[in-house]
């Protein structure tokens, strides 16, 4: 297929240029867009290089249709989309192999229709584009092209995209309401359907359809437009779509309600040797070398080989191109278009053959391997520049390295326009190791790509080159292209990284020295939920900018922001499984029993609810007040310590409430948390022992208690309700767990504080009476906590407490 030079108009260069209420001079579709219109871009936030309309050079496909050649296939779809019989379908599917010429005939048929003012839309899909690779903006982009081609539909498409909710709603929702039903409704206007009548139904022209990433979405967009031409059969409307023959688009547009045209059937030796004596003469006239040659043996090439060599193209127009900059490429020195020729007649009909010829040029060159990986890979065309400053290597490495591929890969005239592949089809060569050999890029080198998009942000800024962008916003894509390959593929590579496990330990360490790196990766690694950078500046009581200063280099594995109410979730749920399995993190492990600490900050941040003495018990608090995070997190706690592993760390005190938090809270919370684990229903046998290694916790309650007694802190209020609810919970009755193992020093220090607390409020009686607000008392409150007190002690003791020997 040759590339003829792009006649486009410009399809809005810079959308955010516009300004509302000033004279607007910029055309889609040939068509000026009014202030109205205008305000729709920034409503439908359009992909602005997907029609037809774009500038090729840069968008690709880049391919049209030469001069003289296509005429019965265009001819074809022409008459279908002009007729107006009601029994004709409305859709027609152009289907073929690769390089066979379908976006240069939906691009012919785009222009034929544009100039016929009966064009309502294109959109040109191409694999790892971007958003052009996906569906997400396809119904948004559509409608813009629809109400700048047809103004009559721009008020429904208005209305309709104000409505709440409707640009997050599915696909197919997306085209009912701002293309299918605005142009059902305009078609009924008086000019439209005077075009109509007159001339034939309005055409959209979907082309790459293959070329989506999102085989869901495209299968639904399929059946969602066939039940509405279905439901809707006189409405004057077509749509042309090209595609390769894929099974998720075949099995859905192979239907009676559509057309099917194999490109085959009309793919027309005569056009391919029309293509191949132009192309030949315009290179005669170029090239002096070839002139000369001409002087001295007569025609080049003969009609024998040329004939030859169309024969061997066999129809397929890529290939002929291909073909023919291999012939004539400027850049080999080392022979001649003569010499040249008569090697494309041994290739193999297809592709591959031409791509490994080709890719062996540059096979020796520094850094070849990574670039073409690089480009094999990429999700969104990078510029020379951005390709340089993603591998860490010189741009003049790169030129070198892709001067010599001009045939397969279109290389811009500028450093800071996009590299793209001539087609498709040599990305999957390159990924497809039975068929490219020693050029095959493994799907492991994501990870390595990965890697390099992190050394973008080894500052903790965020620059707005090519490359960085692109890091920001496909990072995660690598991530996830690489956490889904088998085990067996996934490596160790031959590079740093080797594994998954090594580059996030490489990221995490670049902050493990800050102050409260744990303290927050923790907080990060077990919420229920992201949280924001305010909440866990709250949670630990430090600044925003400490939280935002310990993340800021760890955007490849977290997505911060400086804006503290934005949430911190990890850019990846394998990021969270590493934070969380010990044998993957080692010294980065979370241990679960961090739970007992984030339980404790969550209570600590809403005491305000805290009861009064005459509220309801804690059975009513828990269930009606305690803050949810708070009571989860203990029961992720109490969870974890089944587990024997978790015992020991419970002596860290970094799991452990600081000290310098008000006792109060401390001896409620204790309170609350005690009543969790018996809420917990049916247990099984190895949780029992588990809540001796908590006693060390409540044992520090009952210290920060005798402490204030001693000092004399204690309103008497807080003091007669907390002792006498505490001491009538599940720690006193604590028969449904049966007697508790303690191991000796620890049952000994528990009763020594039990004492201590004791001795406190006898010390303290007289001073609490005298002040009580209560005068009954004196009947009540010390038998009552000297009786608990008693009870807790002989549970305790050594009758009912198994000692460890």
């Amino acid at each position: 297929m040759a590339e003829s030079s792009p006649t486009h108009v410009e399809i809005f260069p810079n959308a955010h240029n516009f300004k509302i209420g000033e004279q607007n001079n910029y055309t889609v579709n040939g068509n000026y867009i009014s202030n109205d219109q205008a305000t729709l871009i920034q409503l439908l936030q359009p992909i602005l290089d997907a029609s037809h309309t774009r500038d090729r050079e840069t968008s690709p496909p880049n391919s049209a249709c030469f001069p003289g050649t296509r005429t019965d296939v265009i001819r074809m779809i022409v008459a279908w989309a002009d007729s107006t019989l009601l029994w004709n379908t409305h859709v027609l599917w152009l289907y073929g192999f690769v390089g066979c010429g379908k976006s240069a005939i939906a691009l012919a048929i785009a222009l034929k229709f544009e100039r016929r003012n009966r064009l309502v839309g294109s959109f040109f899909f191409f694999r790892n584009t971007g958003d052009r690779s996906r569906m997400k903006r396809f119904a948004t982009t559509l409608a813009f092209q629809l109400a700048a081609a047809i103004p009559e539909a721009a008020p429904f498409i208005k209305r309709a995209v104000t409505e709440e909710g409707l640009l997050e709603s599915s696909l197919v929702t997306q085209l009912r309401r701002l293309v299918y039903e605005p142009f059902k409704a305009a078609a009924k206007r008086g000019r439209l359907l005077k075009t109509t009548i007159m001339k034939g139904p309005f055409l959209i022209i979907i082309d790459g359809l293959d070329e989506c990433e999102d085989h869901q979405d495209v299968q639904a967009f399929i059946d969602d437009m066939l039940e509405f031409f279905k439901k809707n059969p006189l409405v004057p409307l077509r749509l042309f779509i090209t595609s390769r023959v894929e099974q998720h688009i075949q099995g859905h547009l192979k239907n009676k309600q559509v057309r099917l045209e194999n490109l085959v059937n009309h793919c027309s030796r005569n056009d391919i040797d029309t293509f191949m004596t132009t192309c030949f003469k315009e290179e005669i006239k170029r090239n002096p070398v070839v002139r000369a040659y001409i002087q001295e043996h007569g025609d080049w090439p003969t009609k024998e080989d040329k004939d030859t060599l169309v024969d061997h193209i066999d129809g397929s127009f890529i290939f002929a191109s291909g073909l023919f900059k291999y012939i004539v490429d400027s850049t080999d020195d080392q022979s001649t278009p003569m010499e040249r020729l008569p090697h494309t007649l041994k290739m193999n009909p297809g592709l591959d053959t031409l791509y490994t010829k080709t890719l062996s040029r540059s096979q020796h060159l520094p850094h070849f391997p990574d670039i073409i990986s690089t480009l094999a890979l990429i999700f969104e065309p990078l510029p020379i520049i951005g390709l340089a400053e993603l591998l860490g290597i010189k741009t003049f490495e790169v030129v070198r390295v892709l001067v010599n591929l001009q045939a397969i890969i279109h290389i811009p005239g500028t450093d800071d326009l996009p590299v793209t592949m001539c087609h498709t089809s040599l990305r999957d060569f390159l990924t497809t190791e039975s068929r490219s050999g020693c050029f095959f890029t493994p799907p492991s080198y994501h990870l390595y790509l990965l890697y390099r998009c992190s050394t973008l942000h080894d500052d903790g800024q965020r620059p707005d080159t090519a490359a960085a962008l692109y890091s920001i916003s496909h990072a995660a894509k690598h991530t996830e292209q690489f956490t889904q390959l088998p085990p067996t593929a996934q490596g160790p590579i031959l590079r740093f990284p080797q594994t998954l496990d090594a580059f996030y330990a490489h990221v995490l360490a670049k902050s493990e020295n800050h102050p409260y790196f744990f303290d927050i990766l923790s907080i990060i690694a077990l919420s229920r939920r992201p949280t924001s950078v305010t909440k866990i500046s709250e949670l630990l009581s430090i600044k925003t900018f400490e939280v935002v200063q310990s993340l800021i280099n760890l955007r490849p594995v977290i997505n911060v922001t400086e804006d503290g109410d934005l949430l911190v979730p990890v850019c990846h749920a394998s990021v969270h499984q590493f934070l969380t399995t010990e044998c993957q993190s080692r010294h980065f492990f979370i241990s679960p029993s961090y739970h007992l600490r984030l339980s404790y900050n969550y209570f600590s941040l809403h005491t305000g609810w805290l009861p009064s003495p005459t509220l309801s018990p804690p059975t009513v608090i828990l269930s009606t007040e305690w803050p949810l995070p708070s009571r989860w997190h203990c029961e992720k706690f109490l969870e974890a310590i089944s587990e024997p592993t978790i015992y020991n760390e419970l002596d860290q005190p970094t799991h452990l409430p600081s000290q310098t938090l008000p006792y109060q809270h401390i001896f409620s919370f204790t309170q609350l948390f005690l009543w969790v684990f018996q809420d917990l229903g049916p247990k099984p046998q190895q949780i029992l022992p588990s809540l001796t290694e908590c006693i060390k916790y409540l044992a520090l309650a009952l210290e920060y208690l005798a402490l204030a007694l001693e000092c004399n802190h204690a309103p008497d209020k807080w003091l007669r309700y907390s002792f006498y609810a505490f001491t009538n919970s599940c720690l006193v009755k604590t028969g449904f767990m049966g007697p508790l193992k303690l191991p000796q020093e620890q049952a000994k220090a528990f009763q020594q504080n039990v004492k201590h607390v004791e001795a406190a409020i006898r010390a303290q009686c007289s001073s609490v009476l005298e002040h009580s607000w209560d005068p009954n008392v004196n009947e009540m409150l010390i038998p009552c906590f000297l009786s608990h007190w008693t009870v807790m002690d002989a549970y305790l003791g050594l009758p009912d407490v198994k000692m460890d020997s």
